[in-house]
Formats: C-alpha cells, structure tokens, sequence
C-alpha cells in the first residue's frame, strides 16, 4: 500500500468571518475546528505525516493547541504562503511520501471513510465533487455564453495527488506566474491527464463566512443525534 503525506490547509485570517482570529480556531462542540479534521485523519495508518501550512504569526498557537490532544501522526507546522497555492506548494516541499492528501482545516465534517475512498481509489488523482442543482452563466455585468451543467462539478476538497508530479506541476505554475482556484484545475492544466471524480457529500461544507458557522453548529447537532438513533 503506498505512503501519503497529509497536507491541511490552515492560512485563514478571519477576515470573510468577520473576526480577529483564523476561523480554523473558531469552536465548534468545544474544540476547533481543524482539530475535528485532525481526529480522523490520526486514525487513519495510510497517513504517516501531517503537514499544516499556516500564516507564521499563527504558527505557535496551532502547536498550543494541538499539544492538547494526544495526535499519534507526525505533525509539522509550516509558514503558509500569500495565496492557497503558495502554501500548497509549501507544504509540498516539506512532503516526504510518495502521495499527498490535500485538505482545509474549515471542512471539519469530512469523514474517515471519504479519506479512505481516495486513499484505495485505483486512481492515481482523484478528488470530490457535487452535481450543481442550479443554473451557471458565464459573465459579469452581462450574460457572455451558457454553460450546460450537466457537464460541470462543484469541487470538494479532499484531493489525492502523487506528490512529485504534483509539485513539479506548482513549480511549473510558480514559472509562468498562473494562479489556479485549487490542486485540480492546476494539475489537468499541465499533465491532462485522468483525474477521477467521487461522489462529494452535501454535508461537507467549507466555513467562511458567519452563515457558515450557524449551518455548521446545526449539521453537528444534526449528525450527533443521527448517532444516537
């Protein structure tokens, strides 16, 4: 089986959250968030490091934290850059296994099991997505071109990468100054190659904005007594 690295991205300000903290530390059933993250990835024996770029005023107040749970994984904190592909790449650097698992510390109802899917996927790259339920144009002040959703996919983080191909893909990006919204669309850019699609989960939501936070804290509550049934 191979090895992976784990790369969790922690490079919040708050400042969409509307507060004076990264929204990774924000609670959530009394501990913070990325730490529900940190949880299920520790079970897992496939990961043997976790590397979490974060901005460096930052840097030891996640070790703080982290210090108060009993992690068994390896887990490296690193300066994040000035953009989420910056800090990607970053983390890259510091990746010692031949796959890497990207993930953000704000999607902290991810399961194991969605770990495990990309991990024994026969893919080499694969990602999440959803089916978009609704109607997308292109344009800005005007509608420019339809787009026919039937052939697009709202993207879900966690992605799985072999990790030499895909930092070669970031330098490659770094060179010619191309900014990408996400691991995905940087990858096909260079390489067009296969990157396989799973079934995404509604629940696994990403927590940026105030609204977020309350849809958050009623998927807890949601998920807790789905539990107890």
């Amino acid at each position: 089986m191979s090895s992976f690295s784990f790369i969790l991205l922690s490079g919040g300000i708050g400042k969409r959250m509307q507060l004076n903290i990264p929204k990774q530390f924000l609670l959530l059933a009394g501990k913070p968030i990325f730490i529900h993250v940190l949880e299920k990835i520790d079970r897992i024996n496939e990961i043997n490091e976790i590397i979490i770029p974060c901005p460096k005023e930052f840097i030891g107040k996640t070790k703080d934290i982290i210090k108060n749970y009993d992690f068994k994984t390896s887990i490296c904190c690193v300066e994040g850059g000035k953009t989420r592909q910056e800090s990607v790449y970053k983390g890259l650097l510091k990746a010692q296994s031949e796959n890497v698992i990207i993930h953000e510390a704000v999607r902290p109802f991810v399961s194991g099991e969605t770990f495990k899917q990309l991990i024994y996927n026969e893919n080499e790259s694969a990602i999440f997505g959803l089916d978009i339920p609704f109607t997308v144009l292109e344009g800005k002040s005007f509608v420019e071109r339809n787009l026919e959703r039937d052939h697009l996919v709202n993207v879900q983080l966690p992605h799985k990468f072999n990790t030499r191909k895909l930092c070669y893909a970031h330098e490659c990006a770094r060179d010619e100054q191309l900014e990408f919204t996400d691991d995905a669309s940087l990858y096909f850019h260079y390489y067009q190659s296969e990157i396989a699609i799973l079934k995404g989960s509604e629940y696994n939501i990403k927590i940026t904005k105030p609204i977020d936070r309350k849809i958050a804290e009623a998927i807890y509550k949601d998920s807790k007594i789905m539990e107890g049934s």
